[in-house]
């Protein structure tokens, strides 16, 4: 198994994986700050045409290179709000 890796290290297109195995999207944006280290969470894709979905900080349970292991499955993740990008 691949070591882990920094939140800061996160790509685009990196896969994101539930506790069940199940992929549940890739990467579509990193959310935090980085001059304070603060990890808010990500923006994640979960299909061609489906909606990003916002996953908090403290659902990542892990993150190696090119990939993202969240603490729940594929029925939770299902459940995730929404992600809206901010308005600037």
């Amino acid at each position: 198994m691949p070591d882990p890796v920094s939140w800061f290290v996160v790509k685009r297109g990196w896969e994101v994986v539930g506790s069940d195995e199940s992929k549940l999207g890739t990467v579509e944006e990193v959310l935090g700050d980085q001059e304070l280290d603060i990890f808010d969470g990500l923006s994640v894709a979960t299909g061609v045409l489906g909606k990003p979905r916002y996953v908090p900080a403290e659902l990542v349970q892990e993150i190696v290179e090119g990939g993202v292991h969240l603490s729940i499955g594929q029925d939770e993740a299902d459940r995730l709000d929404e992600y809206h990008a901010p308005r600037v």
